[in-house]
């Protein structure tokens, strides 16, 4: 069974990769834009692939590479902020808090559709996303640090 968690955890490890840099690409077109009063629809555009790529990394970092690391260290599940707080505890992440606030405006993306709120998600996306690229490294080095897994 843990053969096939080492197996997991490589090929969400090679997802969240290809994922970083989507992410990185978006977040630096967006940074080029930055925070405006009124935005034309191009960049509008852009920023919206952007906070999509944001949702989409947040889900695979707590949903996804956060569980199997817990599954293959015999961890209870718990709750998500139970999954948060234990990925602080590793070292995974600088701060749970910071990724609660990356849950809730993952979960403001989703729902969200007036243009006066989208403006401040866009804002927070480009405060927070830093986070979520800095947990990418920090995963690789405790994966390696725990020998899951090799070369990566």
């Amino acid at each position: 069974m843990k053969d096939d968690l080492l197996e997991l955890l490589s090929k969400e490890l090679k997802l969240l990769e290809d994922s970083t840099g989507i992410l990185k690409y978006s977040y630096g077109n967006c940074q080029k834009i930055g925070i405006q009063e009124d935005y034309v629809i191009e960049d509008m555009d852009q920023f919206e692939a952007f906070t999509s790529r944001f949702a989409r990394m947040s889900d695979m970092l707590i949903q996804k590479v956060f569980r199997v690391l817990d599954k293959i260290e015999l961890e209870d599940e718990g709750t998500i902020r139970d999954r948060i707080n234990r990925a602080e505890k590793k070292g995974l992440i600088e701060s749970a808090d910071i990724f609660i606030q990356i849950r809730i405006v993952r979960n403001d993306i989703a729902h969200e559709y007036h243009i006066e709120a989208l403006k401040d998600i866009y804002k927070k996306v480009l405060e927070l996303t830093p986070y979520l690229l800095d947990c990418t490294e920090k995963i690789r080095a405790y994966c390696k640090k725990c020998n899951y897994i090799s070369g990566i």
